[in-house]
């Protein structure tokens, strides 16, 4: 919301056209979601290139999520339901009482001083469960599976990496 004083008419229809903008998305995107809604029809000219390409999509994303909830059913104290039918995975996280300790002093939840201490060390960003109504006492991150399949395993790798090196800085 905002208002204009002592501006001229015509400024203000231009800058009411621009705030107008954001509120749709432009043509392009228009013109895709249409396709996307209503896609090719057998017998059309570019249904087989739309099943071919839509198929190759959909098995890479079965891929990309199969990866991603093994890698991290691997890691120590983290659960988490395969992804069947959103992009993202929501694992459980058992976090060490220390860092419950050290969170509470932040004044932090403790999920969300993980998700930062992940994006620092790996550059990799996911979002803190707490945000999302979790049962409390039970801390998670919500993660996807878009980034490009042939990075996926190292993504696992570096997250692999950091939370091994997390629980140990944080044993007892």
């Amino acid at each position: 919301y905002f208002e204009l004083f002592g501006i001229p008419a015509t400024t203000k229809a231009q800058l009411y056209k621009l705030a107008s903008i954001s509120l749709c998305s432009n043509t392009i995107g228009q013109v895709v979601t249409g396709l996307m809604v209503c896609p090719p029809q057998e017998g059309s000219p570019s249904y087989s290139t739309y099943e071919k390409e839509r198929s190759a999509t959909l098995a890479s994303l079965r891929r990309r999520a199969q990866k991603l909830t093994a890698g991290l059913a691997k890691l120590e104290g983290v659960t988490v339901q395969p992804s069947t039918g959103a992009m993202y995975a929501f694992p459980r996280l058992t976090l060490p009482p220390a860092f419950l300790n050290e969170a509470t002093k932040a004044g932090l939840k403790p999920d969300m001083l993980y998700c930062m201490r992940l994006c620092e060390a790996t550059g990799i960003v996911v979002v803190p469960g707490s945000g999302f109504g979790q049962v409390d006492g039970t801390w998670h991150f919500r993660t996807t599976f878009l980034p490009p399949e042939e990075k996926m395993e190292g993504v696992m790798e570096r997250l692999g990496k950091f939370h091994k090196e997390f629980l140990d800085a944080y044993r007892e």
